[in-house]
């Protein structure tokens, strides 16, 4: 199946569009545009964030990348076989996934980092398609709730289907598939202790389990 995925003078959001402008004028250095998934097609695992950071993946290109949120994703995910090389925050650093996926729920970074509840049913069908579009895939990772409700509707499930919680695993029968859950890996919930790197590492080691 052919991947659908947003152009990279994507135009839906309106809002999102001006925000790109503006940041175009200001970080002309920037990626600044929506963000293309990171990982290969054939993955047995699809790892579903937010949307891009400012200064992260809108600047690099690359989901998580430059941010905080991938500063604690990716080196467990190293720890735990299923990356390698060196992150070193940017797109040609060499690293690279073995087995996972990584995109987001909104492609395009928003204001405040707060997409609203349009943008995200406008870009869900990017993300319908992205998993339609991987044929080996097991299981999806879900880094918080937004992440957690454009997965179960871009799957044609009900919010009400299954409850966001922190190292949950529900079964979706119908796609073949499990969806696990996880607090966002975000710098606000490392600080205040919503999340810790061991949380982390044990969710991760749940999926390896689960293949």
């Amino acid at each position: 199946m052919t991947l659908k995925a947003p152009e990279k003078n994507c135009t839906y959001c309106e809002r999102l569009c001006a925000f790109r402008r503006e940041n175009q004028l200001k970080f002309p250095q920037y990626y600044n545009a929506p963000v293309p998934s990171f990982g290969d097609l054939d993955a047995e695992i699809l790892i579903v964030g937010l949307a891009p950071g400012l200064h992260g993946a809108n600047q690099t290109g690359r989901p998580f990348t430059n941010d905080y949120a991938g500063d604690v994703l990716y080196p467990i995910l190293k720890a735990n076989d299923l990356a390698k090389g060196n992150y070193q925050k940017k797109k040609d650093d060499g690293f690279e996934l073995i087995n996972v996926r990584v995109t987001n729920a909104v492609r395009c970074v928003p204001p405040e980092n707060k997409p609203t509840t349009a943008e995200e049913k406008t870009c869900r069908s990017f993300l319908a398609a992205e998993i339609a579009a991987m044929p080996n895939l097991r299981i999806i990772l879900s880094l918080g709730t937004i992440s957690h409700k454009n997965v179960l509707q871009a799957l044609g499930l009900k919010q009400s289907y299954a409850q966001f919680g922190h190292g949950m695993i529900h079964d979706l029968p119908k796609h073949n598939l499990k969806l696990i859950d996880s607090y966002h890996t975000s710098r606000y919930n490392i600080n205040t202790g919503v999340l810790t790197y061991e949380m982390f590492d044990n969710v991760i080691k749940k999926i390896k389990t689960l293949l």
